[in-house]
């Protein structure tokens, strides 16, 4: 069986934004004009594909990223389907609680659609995805949405993206009207104008650009031209000599440097008036890669322990990473997968270099939102899903066994809230468990954990929403009922000095003894060294360190790795408050041992003694999260709001024109936050609105962390 559409005609792409800029109301354009679907579906009616889930139609938000296949003729090529492509796409959700779902996609994929609001211009969870493509490379084209919208400004959008992203985002098209004057687009490469007529947009007329726009367009025309032949010498040498640069060579050119992620176009439209989305398409095409114009994937051999490389090729060994389960009450779990390099079929075994395991691929299908359709075979470049995969899990690396390869896994950030869950039912009981497995297994910013002390079970994830949605989750899909306790802030703790300690652990009861000793020195974790310069004898991990400075084998080498286990289970329990410790350096440099009575427990324990001792005297501190916060509000209510924020430990950064309003952006720890929606309303009358998410942690204020302490004792 060979592949349906060669690989060069294959785009894998997602579609990003912040919360209700617009995606999922492309992606049903999107849907529509590729002929997947007869009818477009709209997010304020409930009935879009993509957002499938009750949760998601109900609040019209979208929380699950959605796969979806499709097929673009561009525009103008008639019946000619000989350029026809493939579009493998992913509608990913803009509320940060679901930033996993974001992150994980751009993992995977090649490029990206960002998607800006017409009147807010780049927002908060804007930036960071935008942080999150920069972090994989993604190269990406821009689309300001809503220029149909009261307030809406193309060239202050536009002016947001160069100010706060990136320098190099250059105008595609410009507007022809705005709000509700808005009638098409201009392609400053073409020099032609663009309308989108009959039902729905389908009919995209080209016409002359409107005399009274035309100096306009061939001021922003020169500039674009300049700043594409700046990325190829031979033409910015013709360019100054006065030359017209041939259409096809400046979109060449162009292609490769979005590739190269040295140039953003930036396109603009309506999605809900049904017009510009179309050739949004075509710029996916002309200028988003192809899974061979990216870079080859490495990994690492698992047998010998260097680096392999793997191509785009059907020819290669197969090898593909698994970057999102989902479980579907039809067929059970699913586990997406994007192939790298290599096929594979379907009733065939896959090796999980991760696990070690061999598993049965006993099905693969390919996603329309919530609908699927089975294949027998996938080829390199391809999204799919694998139905029956027990073991695999997110991040986890499926491949051929002769060949093996690890890949980079992805990594997610730590929750900041948690909550208390309990079943309502012993027969609750017996389900809770397996439910908050297979959620914690979709979501990995979604953890679980049982207190020790009390032995309640604790939900941790990113935000109130997400342990909402979960609990609703489980109640709807799995018929568990739980009660929940208060949000709680997911605090950590951390040293600010430098310090040295000694643990001993000596036990005698008659025969064997146990006997471990060892010397540690505590620091505050580096994180600014860069990896090589690393050395050798040092394991670091993502907040924490270990040093082995032993010399002379005063420390046998069969108990250094127990004496690592024991500090870090220490810094699990912290030493302040009882919250996990982060960012420590720890070094082993001295200690002895017993020839009879050492053990691996006994230096286990030494080192935990060890390093509980050393942290206290490191001036430990208590660290929590700080939110980034946007709240768009009217202008009359700014000063109350700013005050409001101000009572709230907050520190307002900037204030702004929104349309109408105004938007001032803060930075407020996240203990602050809770119910802020409702004090918010009460102050606005109800007409403000704001969005919170993530941004770092921060030390605790000396009496605020004297209260956390209090509090837990």
């Amino acid at each position: 069986m060979n592949r349906d559409y060669p690989l060069e005609k294959v785009r894998n792409f997602g579609i990003i934004a912040h919360i209700d800029a617009g995606k999922t109301t492309i992606s049903e354009r999107i849907l529509f004009y590729t002929g997947e679907t007869h009818k477009i579906g709209e997010v304020h009616e409930g009935e879009t594909v993509t957002d499938w889930m009750e949760q998601e139609r109900e609040r019209g938000i979208t929380i699950t990223a959605a796969a979806i296949t499709c097929f673009w003729n561009p525009t103008y090529m008639g019946t000619d389907t000989s350029k026809k492509h493939r579009f493998n796409i992913i509608d990913t959700p803009g509320h940060i609680d679901f930033t996993v779902e974001v992150k994980r996609s751009l993992r995977v994929l090649d490029g990206a659609v960002v998607v800006f609001d017409g009147v807010a211009g780049v927002e908060p969870q804007s930036e960071t995805n935008w942080r999150y493509a920069d972090d994989g490379a993604v190269p990406r084209v821009c689309f300001i949405n809503k220029l149909d919208r009261m307030g809406a400004s193309f060239e202050k959008s536009f002016a947001s993206i160069l100010e706060r992203l990136n320098k190099h985002a250059i105008r595609m098209q410009i507007p022809i009207g705005l709000e509700e004057k808005f009638e098409g687009v201009i392609d400053l490469l073409k020099m032609k104008a663009y309308y989108f007529e009959g039902e729905k947009g389908t009919v995209v007329r080209e016409a002359d650009i409107p005399t009274e726009y035309l100096a306009e367009a061939k001021k922003y025309r020169a500039e674009t031209v300049e700043k594409i032949v700046e990325h190829d010498d031979a033409l910015m040498h013709e360019y100054l000599e006065g030359k017209e640069i041939p259409l096809e060579t400046l979109k060449a050119t162009l292609r490769k440097a979005v590739i190269g992620n040295k140039i953003f176009p930036v396109f603009t439209g309506s999605a809900l008036k049904n017009k510009g989305v179309q050739l949004v398409l075509d710029a996916v095409i002309d200028y988003l890669p192809s899974p061979m114009d990216i870079p080859p994937i490495k990994g690492i051999d698992p047998k010998i322990g260097g680096e392999v490389v793997r191509h785009a090729s059907d020819t290669e060994p197969f090898a593909a990473l698994a970057f999102k389960l989902q479980s579907d009450p039809f067929v059970g779990q699913l586990t997406f997968f994007r192939v790298y390099s290599g096929t594979a079929e379907a009733g065939s075994y896959v090796y999980n270099s991760t696990t070690g395991n061999k598993e049965r691929l006993s099905r693969i299908v390919r996603l329309q939102a919530d609908k699927r359709e089975e294949v027998k075979k996938v080829f390199a470049g391809e999204i799919a899903a694998a139905v029956g995969l027990k073991d695999a899990k997110t991040s986890h690396t499926l491949c051929d066994e002769e060949h093996p390869i690890v890949l980079d896994p992805i990594k997610f950030a730590d929750p900041v809230i948690s909550m208390r869950i309990e079943p309502k039912t012993k027969a609750d009981q017996e389900k809770m468990g397996y439910a908050l497995k297979r959620l914690a297994d979709e979501d990995p910013t979604f953890r679980v954990k049982s207190d020790q002390e009390t032995g309640e079970t604790v939900v941790m994830g990113m935000g109130e929403l997400q342990l909402e949605i979960m609990v609703d989750r489980m109640k709807r899909e799995f018929n568990v009922e739980a009660n929940t306790g208060r949000p709680q802030v997911a605090y950590k703790e951390t040293i600010t000095g430098n310090a040295e300690a000694e643990g001993k652990y000596i036990k005698q009861t008659g025969g064997r003894g146990q006997y471990g000793h060892v010397r540690i020195r505590l620091k505050p974790l580096d994180k600014s060294m860069d990896p090589e310069d690393i050395p050798k004898n040092t394991k670091r991990y993502d907040d924490f360190e270990f040093i082995n400075a032993i010399k002379g084998g005063v420390v046998p080498q069969e108990f250094i790795t127990p004496t690592e286990k024991g500090v870090r289970e220490a810094m699990e329990r912290g030493i302040v408050a009882g919250f996990r410790m982060v960012d420590v350096s720890c070094e082993l440099y001295d200690g002895s041992y017993h020839d009879v009575d050492s053990s691996e427990i006994a230096f286990k324990i030494a080192g935990s003694m060890a390093f509980q001792d050393a942290a206290k005297r490191a001036r430990p501190v208590l660290l929590e999260p700080i939110m980034k916060i946007e709240v768009v509000t009217p202008e009359k209510f700014l000063g109350e709001v700013t005050g409001h924020l101000s009572s709230k430990r907050g520190e307002v950064k900037d204030v702004e024109e929104r349309g109408l309003n105004k938007a001032i952006r803060a930075a407020v720890p996240l203990a602050e936050m809770f119910g802020y929606i409702t004090a918010l309303r009460s102050m606005t009358e109800g007409r403000a609105s704001f969005t919170m998410e993530f941004d770092r942690y921060q030390i605790v204020p000396a009496n605020v962390a004297q209260q956390i302490i209090e509090s837990r004792k």
